[in-house]
């Protein structure tokens, strides 16, 4: 992503895409959304003084982000949210509430949509997208521990925050539209096509080193014919990848090809966790720790978090719905 004059790397989406295979692969940290998410909309729908403020301090890591968009009622329906960002002079003052934001409790500012004209006939034309630093008063973040017993998850509340008027991205009233952009460039950060492509080669080397009624389990037919399977969909999975990426190079939305991505790559991913239970067997549901749990847990691990893995960043259905209609022409309802 070129930053000119703002601390930007100056690579392309598709040299970001192969650096977060190659990270995935070798167990490296995940992209941000500070990266993924934030500066790209930044760079295509910031005003001067948003890029001026916020991209240095992104490169150089002084800031990260959560993500605000579901609310308890509107999870995929984000046209309905009801937050609501009010202005007063130089600030806007915002009430309401977000749950499931990633890391919340980790960062130091929220990336935060919110209704800033209470027509309900112009759903998508009266939100707003803010930069809304954690610290402020009236900010109140609250644990949500996921299945796992992991707290990544969070409820956030916004008790007459006041955010001021240069938090504003871009233009009151467009948030839909930078909604639309951001989620475009997330489906890149959402697939883990390398954390993938891992995981399948510790699956084949544990079906072949482990043994089932006296042979390794790799020589089973049907687990050979499902393992082949898995190997063509992450190739497939990777080129939806690299397709995405080489679109928002050429300056186009790519809707379907997101949709597409996120879909794959999604349900690929708990076809794999499932596969994994199958060849593991009763011991798959042994969780990390266990000195008997295949692939050091990370069987069971998978299953559970692949539940949400086809939930966050939209659900099947509403990927399917962005495909029939923007990549297929078919109509609405």
């Amino acid at each position: 992503m070129v930053w000119p004059n703002l601390g930007g790397d100056g690579y392309t989406n598709i040299e970001r895409a192969v650096f977060a295979e190659e990270l995935g692969y070798q167990k490296g940290p995940a992209l941000s959304a500070e990266t993924m998410i934030v500066a790209p909309v930044l760079l295509l729908h910031g005003t001067s003084e948003n890029k001026q403020e916020w991209l240095p301090r992104i490169a150089s890591m002084e800031v990260t982000f959560f993500v605000g968009y579901s609310e308890p009622n509107h999870g995929s329906d984000l046209a309905s949210i009801e937050t609501r960002a009010e202005e007063n002079g130089d600030f806007f003052v915002l009430n309401g509430q977000k749950i499931w934001t990633s890391l919340a409790h980790e960062t130091t500012h929220g990336w935060v949509l919110a209704r800033t004209d209470p027509d309900k006939s112009k759903k998508r034309h009266g939100v707003s997208l803010f930069i809304v630093d954690s610290k402020l008063p009236g900010l109140t973040i609250r644990p949500l521990i996921n299945m796992l017993g992991i707290h990544h998850f969070n409820e956030v509340f916004f008790d007459n925050v006041r955010v001021p008027r240069s938090c504003l991205v871009g233009q009151k009233n467009m948030g839909f539209r930078y909604l639309a952009t951001a989620l475009d460039f997330e489906r890149l950060m959402l697939v883990p096509i390398g954390g993938l492509k891992r995981l399948f080669e510790e699956i084949v080397a544990y079906a072949r080193t482990t043994n089932r009624d006296g042979r390794p389990i790799s020589e089973d037919p049907c687990v050979r014919d499902k393992l082949a399977q898995l190997a063509i969909d992450i190739e497939i999975a990777r080129l939806f990848q690299y397709k995405t990426a080489c679109l928002l190079d050429q300056g186009k939305v790519p809707d379907a090809e997101g949709a597409m991505l996120h879909l794959f790559g999604n349900e690929l991913s708990s076809r794999m966790a499932g596969l994994a239970a199958e060849i593991a067997g009763l011991y798959g549901a042994l969780m990390p720790g266990s000195k008997h749990a295949p692939l050091s847990g990370k069987v069971a691990y998978g299953l559970m978090d692949a539940v949400s893995g086809n939930i966050g960043g939209g659900t099947p259905e509403i990927q399917r719905n962005s495909i029939a209609i923007r990549g297929m022409g078919l109509p609405r309802g």
